[in-house]
């Protein structure tokens, strides 16, 4: 036992010895280079720059290009009073307000006791459908209740924030 543990030491030190890195770490945790800085002239590295810049603005305009926009009937549902251990349904209508087809990424909720529904197809400018939502209030779940549904597209801003709220009762 103890001519494997000796051994897999001197495995472990000849690998690392091996190993040419160009970081090394300090104990303060702070990284340093052991690489040269580049000769290359002051005007190369501004043209880098500039390139670098430019493929930037190409990838933003590409970005907009693809985005839309949307817009909802409503940014809150509110249900009322309702009984505990019951499902309740809502519907978002969403429309594309764009010139490009919207395509809802992803819809999250923001507790187990509420699922929703996207549209799996992307939305053409200027046709709507919905997001379909159950809030199913668990048992002893009581009083004033206010979930949240986030849904992520392809528009300006990314997220869009809908609501529900009920009281919920025995």
């Amino acid at each position: 036992m103890k001519n494997q543990f000796i051994l897999g030491i001197c495995l472990f030190i000849i690998s690392s010895c091996g190993n040419d890195t160009n970081a090394v770490k300090s104990s303060s945790g702070e990284v340093t280079s052991t690489i040269a800085a580049s000769e290359g002239s002051e005007e190369d590295l501004k043209a880098s720059l500039q390139e670098i810049e430019k493929e930037e603005q190409a990838l933003a305009k590409e970005a907009a290009a693809s985005s839309t926009t949307m817009s909802f009937d409503k940014m809150t549902n509110n249900f009322g009073k309702i009984k505990e251990d019951t499902d309740n349904n809502a519907s978002f209508i969403v429309t594309n307000t764009g010139k490009n087809p919207l395509i809802i990424e992803k819809v999250d909720v923001s507790c187990g006791c509420t699922t929703a529904k996207k549209p799996e197809k992307p939305i053409m400018p200027g046709k709507s459908d919905k997001i379909e939502v159950v809030f199913h209030p668990k048992v002893d779940q009581l009083k004033e209740q206010h979930k949240t549904i986030t849904v992520t597209a392809n528009t300006n801003p990314t997220i869009a924030v809908l609501n529900i709220e009920a009281f919920v009762i025995k």
